[in-house]
Parts: C-alpha cells; sequence; structure tokens
C-alpha cells in the first residue's frame, strides 16, 4: 500500500525515530510501512493520520486494494 508518509515527515521536519516515538511503535515499523513491507494496521494508520492532523485517506493510499 503506497503512503504519504515519508513526504509528510519530510514536511514537518521529521525523522523516522521522532515519528515512531510519538505514535508509539519502532523506527523499523514507519520504515517498513513506508517502503509498503507493511500495512500498518488500522490503530496505527489512525494514530498517524491523527498525528499529521489528517484522515487516514489522506495518508494512505487505497487505490491499489481490492474491491469486497
Amino acid at each position: 500500500m503506497n503512503t504519504h508518509i515519508a513526504e509528510l515527515r519530510k514536511k514537518h521536519k521529521l525523522s523516522q525515530e521522532e515519528l515512531a516515538d510519538a505514535v508509539g511503535v519502532t523506527r523499523q515499523t514507519i520504515t517498513s510501512v513506508e517502503t509498503g513491507k507493511y500495512t500498518a494496521s488500522l490503530g496505527l494508520a489512525y494514530k498517524i493520520a491523527r498525528f499529521f492532523g489528517l484522515s487516514i485517506e489522506e495518508v494512505f493510499d487505497f487505490s491499489e486494494m481490492e474491491e469486497i
């Protein structure tokens, strides 16, 4: 899944470590979510979106997901 996390971090001058600390995960988790190796749980997606003051849809790109 594509995300806008890296761009948002850079815009806010945050390191992966700083974002990870703010949302309660490891830097490796943020790296994995940014690179698409790991899909964030709903809870983590919510925390990240909330941190940036955005909706989940503004941070995560769901366009490639299959419809149910």
